[in-house]
């Protein structure tokens, strides 16, 4: 079993202990994600603790989503509640990136891609790839491209 895996399953059962609702049932729909996507597919398999981690990523994501379509819809208890799980599985991502050390990163990215020919905002595609693997999972996409539009056009 993956070492973040069995963490995972060690702190829902402490939070069962201590009897945290809401850890627990956040622990609870992160495990039984993890283990849809290992019985996905043709056959089942164990998921690397880098897998284990994309599930958290994109279950956090998910967390995020919801609470600003709660926010929008003027459901602020709903809101609080995604925000609060989405905590709680902060606790399992890598320590994401200010946005002082994400503009360095980009700044290097775009010095480098225009070295190799990029120019302007047809460089993006160029730009997003040199700088998604040293960013890797330490900041959504989405934010990494806003910050590579940004320096690009500017």
């Amino acid at each position: 079993m993956t070492t973040l895996k069995s963490r995972l399953q060690d702190d829902l059962t402490a939070a069962i202990k201590e009897r945290d609702e809401l850890r627990s049932a956040t622990l609870r729909m992160t495990l039984a994600a993890i283990t849809k996507e290992e019985v996905a597919g043709t056959s089942a398999r164990e998921l690397s603790d880098d897998e284990v981690q994309k599930v958290i990523i994109h279950e956090a994501k998910k967390r995020r989503e919801a609470a600003e379509a709660f926010a929008d819809g003027g459901r602020a208890e709903q809101a609080e509640r995604e925000r609060a799980e989405g905590e709680v599985l902060a606790d399992y991502l890598p320590e994401q990136l200010t946005d002082e050390e994400l503009d360095v990163l980009v700044t290097e990215a775009v010095e480098e891609a225009r070295a190799a020919g990029a120019e302007g905002p047809r460089a993006m595609g160029a730009v997003m790839k040199i700088v998604n693997p040293k960013v890797a999972d330490r900041a959504e996409g989405g934010r990494v491209a806003a910050a590579v539009k940004k320096r690009l056009a500017g």
